[in-house]
């Protein structure tokens, strides 16, 4: 009788594969724009949140 279920067996087989999967897109920008960007759009919502009244 073999004693290996398949959900045992399924974290080893998807390591390689969570290990490669990611949300991110294509690295060839630098890390300082991306994170110039998001603070831009940062500012940029909280002056229209102010701008509307809403807050």
């Amino acid at each position: 009788m073999n004693t290996t279920s398949a959900a045992a067996a399924a974290p080893a087989s998807l390591t390689g594969v969570r290990e490669s999967a990611r949300t991110g897109g294509p690295d060839d920008r630098p890390k300082w724009l991306e994170h110039v960007l998001g603070w831009t759009l940062v500012v940029v919502l909280a002056m229209f949140v102010t701008q509307t009244g809403l807050m």
